[in-house]
C-alpha cells in the first residue's frame, strides 16, 4: 500500500512538472549536465578539470544587462531545483559548472569562485558562481576566503 502511494507520490509529481513546470528544457538539460559534470569530477585530476572552467585569477565585469540577469535568475533556479533532487550528488561545484555553462553558452559573463573557511570547527570547500551583481548559485561566499577564481 505504502509503495503503491510513493509511486503516485511521483508519477503526479512528474505530471505536474510536465504540465506547470517553469523552463521544463533547461531543467532536463540540467539533469544530464549535472550527471556529466559529476563524472568528469570523479574521474579526471583536478589539473585537467580547472582547464575548462575558465581564465584563472581572472574575474567577469561587475555589470550585465538586464535581459543576462533575467536569464541568469532562471539557470540558477533551474539548476537549483534539480540538483537538490538527483540520485548523485550535486553539491556546489555541480552546480556552479553546470550554470557557467548555461551561462556560457548565451555569451554570458560569470565568474567561479572556489573557496575555504570552517563550520563547526571543521575545514569545508564551497564553489559559487556570480554573473555581473548577482550570485547564480552557491550564495554570495559569505564565511568563505577565496581559494582562486575562474572569469568565463
Amino acid at each position: 500500500m505504502e509503495e503503491n502511494q510513493k509511486k503516485n507520490g511521483r508519477i503526479k509529481m512528474i505530471w505536474n512538472f510536465i504540465r506547470y513546470g517553469k523552463c521544463k528544457g533547461l531543467c532536463l538539460r540540467t539533469l544530464f549536465l549535472s550527471a556529466y559534470y559529476r563524472v568528469r569530477i570523479l574521474m579526471l585530476k583536478p589539473a585537467a578539470l580547472h582547464k575548462t572552467w575558465g581564465k584563472r585569477g581572472e574575474e567577469s565585469p561587475e555589470t550585465e544587462s538586464e535581459d543576462a540577469y533575467r536569464y541568469a535568475g532562471k539557470v540558477g533556479y533551474a539548476v537549483d531545483m534539480v540538483c537538490s533532487r538527483t540520485r548523485w550528488e550535486s553539491k556546489c561545484l555541480v552546480r556552479a559548472l553546470c550554470a557557467q555553462h548555461f551561462l556560457k553558452a548565451k555569451g554570458i559573463s560569470s565568474t567561479l569562485y572556489l573557496g575555504c573557511g570552517t563550520q563547526e570547527g571543521q575545514m569545508s570547500a564551497h564553489a559559487w558562481l556570480r554573473c555581473g551583481r548577482m550570485y547564480v548559485t552557491g550564495g554570495d561566499g559569505e564565511g568563505y576566503a577565496i581559494v582562486d577564481k575562474y572569469a568565463k
